[in-house]
């Protein structure tokens, strides 16, 4: 039976006494992949910030593999095993595509296994060892999201955080980088939370989801009901059939 890796239970925060999450409880087992889905201000994010220490919460609890988190220091966070692939595909423009994955090994000293966790991320994304020792900041906006993705798994992560891995990616990449989200947590075993305003895309390829609207879940289920709830068709899918 599977374990449970991240309990987020009745979260408030707050930005400048304007509520993000009000009481907002998801869970994640291991080994799964959650999409987080809705509009802009609907609160994807802040769980994401909540997560890794980037905004401290009001009031709830945020437990990782039932330890609690909330309240530490973010590079703690990272050190624990959750890595964050920030939306903005933020590279380091001016470094060779090498020395970006590299930065995601800065918590690590194992530079024997570093090695090997470099040539897994090269083979699982092949477009980086075609540009290995091109700068980052010429590489295309698919190829920087694959790169930014590729860094955070160099940090050899349980959980990976994605923010918006599809916003302004080509509709061909953006299958590409669907496939590697999949290959990550089928191949790797790494557990997923998935944000997505691309929202067919986020059920397609997750286990379960939860729908947001102004800080507050409004729908949870298995991602492949939740394609069909006439809910999230009309409110996230475009009342697609």
């Amino acid at each position: 039976m599977a374990s449970r890796i991240l309990h987020f239970q009745d979260v408030e925060l707050y930005y400048d006494r304007v509520y993000a999450l009000r009481g907002v409880t998801l869970e994640l087992e291991e080994g799964e992949t959650i999409a987080l889905i809705g509009a802009n201000g609907a609160g994807k994010s802040s769980i994401l910030r909540a997560i890794t220490g980037l905004s401290r919460i009001d009031s709830g609890s945020i437990s990782f593999r039932g330890e609690r988190i909330d309240g530490r220091d973010t590079a703690r966070i990272v050190e624990m095993g959750i890595a964050i692939v920030p939306e903005g595909r933020r590279v380091f423009p001016y470094m060779s595509v090498k020395d970006n994955l590299l930065m995601g090994a800065f918590t690590r000293r194992d530079k024997a296994e570093i090695r090997q966790t470099l040539e897994s991320v090269l083979e699982r994304f092949p477009r980086l060892q075609e540009r290995y020792r091109q700068v980052a900041g010429t590489l295309s906006g698919g190829e920087q999201q694959m790169l930014v993705i590729g860094r955070a798994l160099m940090a050899r992560p349980q959980l990976l955080l994605l923010d918006e891995p599809s916003l302004g990616i080509a509709p061909k990449l953006v299958q590409d980088i669907a496939r590697s989200i999949i290959r990550i947590n089928r191949e790797d075993g790494v557990s997923v939370l998935l944000v997505e305003q691309n929202s067919r895309m986020a059920l397609s390829i997750s286990h379960r989801a939860y729908a947001l609207t102004t800080g507050n879940v409004v729908v949870s289920g298995g991602s492949r009901e939740l394609l069909n709830d006439p809910r999230i068709k009309d409110a996230y899918l475009g009342g697609a059939a």
